[in-house]
């Protein structure tokens, strides 16, 4: 190289945007950057077909006007800004899979616990389209990364809270006789359920969370006790090296895994079954569990964690306050890793 630096693989990037959003909520998110989010419903229209989604969009939204669910306003808010098919659909899409991890910073300053977790959904443009947005609650501050109009939380740290994220679940295991069912089928007759259910989304209910709870023990009690319309994992952690856990959820039960813990898109409680949405979801969960403890920063994204389908990857540290996020697409990473902090609530 003669005494040459070697070419770093990211500085090249962008960094992903920081919107200020205040207490203003999704709206505000997508006033700041509108083009971001028509590009997020371009990729959705080429996926799932533009007839798909005006007839999920209806759906979505006389299901979310039966239950009085309380994030419609603000749905209702971005669809106008749209102007077409597709707003509603995207806040209530649940395809995603991930991996995540619970457990002590490694790092002795400021300590504490921190969550590692990447989303994984095969749909092409969110990383290129990732935001974090900061809001304003009365319970403090958080930030959130997601694409822009999107109402719910899959990602976020609450400085001085908590930090937390959503993984999905297996599909049911629908048999007909000896015959298990297609992934369409499970798909199909899982949307029935939550149809008949007036219980709130995972991501509306984890953006619940973040508005009103106040520290990890009431973020905890809120994701444990509270009805979900449909089985979620969720993935918290608090301000101590060990205050963190993995809750696997049913509409009306939970089942609560101590931290150091991970999660991946298998059931870790006994006895629960279902049919796997990837083939790696058990080497992607030992893989975290080998590195969780120990590596730094991004260290711990390697393959099969990183895989073509990986849209966003984040460290999240509630007692420094700093929120580390990175973009993907199935060829790699497409921003460079962005550092967001934020003061706890006085």
């Amino acid at each position: 190289m003669n005494g040459e630096t070697p070419p770093q693989p990211d500085a090249d990037l962008p960094q992903i945007p920081l919107v200020e959003a205040g207490g203003q909520g999704a709206p505000a998110v997508f006033d700041a950057e509108p083009e971001r989010a028509a590009r997020m419903l371009d990729a959705a229209e080429r996926r799932y077909g533009a007839a798909a989604i005006r007839i999920a969009d209806k759906r979505s939204r006389a299901w979310l006007v039966r239950n009085r669910n309380p994030w419609l306003a603000e749905i209702e808010a971005v669809a106008a800004r749209v102007g077409r098919p597709g707003a509603f659909m995207l806040n209530l899409s649940f395809e995603w899979t991930c991996t995540a991890a619970v457990g002590p910073d490694p790092d002795q300053e400021p300590g504490g616990a921190r969550l590692l977790r990447t989303l994984d959904w095969p749909l092409e443009g969110l990383g290129q389209n990732l935001v974090v947005a900061r809001h304003d609650s009365a319970a403090g501050p958080y930030f959130s990364a997601a694409w822009p109009g999107f109402v719910g939380a899959l990602t976020v740290m609450a400085p001085g809270r908590f930090a937390a994220s959503i993984n999905q679940p297996p599909a049911l295991l629908t048999r007909i006789g000896p015959i298990n069912m297609p992934l369409a089928v499970d798909w199909f007759l899982t949307r029935r359920r939550v149809l008949r259910s007036s219980a709130l989304p995972p991501t509306h209910l984890l953006r619940q969370v973040c508005e009103e709870a106040r520290n990890f023990a009431e973020a905890r009690r809120m994701l444990t006790e509270t009805p979900v319309c449909i089985p979620v994992f969720f993935a918290l952690c608090g301000m101590q090296p060990l205050e963190g856990c993995v809750i696997e959820r049913l509409e009306k039960q939970a089942f609560t895994f101590e931290a150091p813990a991970c999660a991946a898109n298998h059931w870790l409680t006994p006895g629960r079954t279902g049919r796997l949405r990837t083939k790696t979801s058990s080497e992607r969960l030992d893989s975290l569990y080998r590195c969780m403890e120990t590596a730094r920063d991004l260290e711990w994204l390697a393959e099969p964690v990183l895989n073509a389908a990986t849209r966003l990857a984040a460290v999240a540290n509630p007692r420094a306050g700093t929120f580390l996020v990175q973009g993907f697409e199935a060829d790699g990473a497409v921003t460079a890793p962005t550092s967001f902090a934020g003061r706890a609530p006085s």
